[in-house]
C-alpha cells in the first residue's frame, strides 16, 4: 500500500510512522508513505497557503491552489508506480466518525491520501478534490495530523503480513462488533490474583465459549449500544441472558453489602 500525506507540518510524521507496527510495515515493504509539504506548491511568492475568507469572519482558511497542485504531483507519482488514484481523504468535524469499519475498508486500498487541513479551515473548492470526509469525533484539534496519524495506525495494523499473528486483527475490539474479551498472561497466579481456571484447562472448546461470554459482558458493561447493533447468533444470545442474569445477582449482592 502507498499512503501520501498532505501537510504543512511533515516533521510531525518523521517519528511515530516509523516506530512500532507502522515503522516496520515500511521496513518490510508492506507500506510506502511519502508526505508532502503542500507549501512547497505554493506559487505565492511568499509561500503563503492560507489567506482571509470572503465575506469576512475569523481565521484564515487554506487556498485551494497549493493543495490542488501538490495532489497533482502526488498522484501523478502514484500512477508512474502502477497505482490507482485511490481514495482522498479530508480530516473534518463534519465527516463520518472514524471506526473499525472505516479503517478495514481502507485497508482494502492499494493507495490512499490524506489531507491534513490547518488553521480555520478550507476553501470549500478543496472538497472536490476528496473521496471521503472523515472525523475522530465530536472535538476540535489544531490540524489534521494527529487525526491522520490514528488513521494510519488502526488501517496499517489489518493489512496482511504486518501483524505477527495472523489472529490478531481479528480479535480486536470491534472487529467483531464487540469489545474484546480479558487476557492473561504469566504467571497463573499473581499476588493472590489466580487467572480463570477454564483458560488454563486445555479445553478449547471451553476457552472460546468463556471468551464469547467474557466479550459480551464486557461490551454489555461498558458499551451497550454496541449490542444494539449487532445480530447476535442463538449462542451469543444465551450467553448474553446469563451474562445478564449474573450481573443483576452481583449488584444486588453488592447492594446488600
Amino acid at each position: 500500500m502507498r499512503i501520501d500525506v498532505l501537510s504543512l507540518f511533515p516533521d510531525m510524521f518523521s517519528g511515530p510512522m516509523h516506530d512500532s507496527i507502522v515503522g516496520k510495515a515500511i521496513e518490510n515493504g508492506h507500506l510506502t508513505m511519502p508526505v508532502t509539504n503542500f507549501r512547497d506548491y505554493s506559487t505565492n511568492k511568499h509561500g503563503n497557503v492560507d489567506d482571509y475568507p470572503f465575506g469576512g469572519g475569523a481565521g484564515m482558511l487554506l487556498q485551494p491552489q497549493p493543495i490542488f497542485d501538490a495532489l497533482a504531483a502526488t498522484q501523478a507519482q502514484a500512477a508512474a508506480e502502477g497505482l490507482p488514484k485511490g481514495r482522498v481523504i479530508l480530516t473534518d468535524p463534519a465527516g463520518v466518525t472514524f471506526d473499525q469499519h472505516v479503517a478495514e475498508t481502507f485497508a482494502h486500498e492499494e493507495h490512499l491520501t490524506f489531507l491534513c487541513g490547518h488553521y480555520e479551515g478550507y476553501d470549500e473548492r478543496i472538497r472536490q478534490l476528496v473521496t471521503d470526509e472523515v472525523s475522530l469525533g465530536d472535538f476540535v484539534l489544531t490540524g489534521g495530523e494527529l487525526p491522520t496519524m490514528v488513521m494510519i495506525d488502526a488501517t496499517v495494523r489489518l493489512l496482511p503480513g504486518v501483524l505477527g499473528n495472523a489472529e490478531s486483527a481479528p480479535g480486536d475490539s470491534f472487529s467483531t462488533g464487540l469489545l474484546e474479551y480479558p487476557q492473561y498472561t504469566r504467571p497463573a497466579d499473581f499476588r493472590g490474583m489466580p487467572v480463570p481456571d477454564v483458560l488454563i484447562s486445555g479445553n478449547h472448546q471451553k476457552i472460546d465459549e468463556w471468551r464469547l461470554k467474557e466479550s459480551l459482558r464486557r461490551t454489555y458493561l461498558r458499551r451497550p449500544d454496541l449490542i444494539d447493533h449487532q445480530q447476535l447468533t442463538p449462542l451469543q444470545k444465551r450467553l448474553l441472558a446469563d451474562v445478564r442474569i449474573e450481573e443483576e445477582e452481583r449488584q444486588h449482592l453488592e447492594s446488600r453489602k
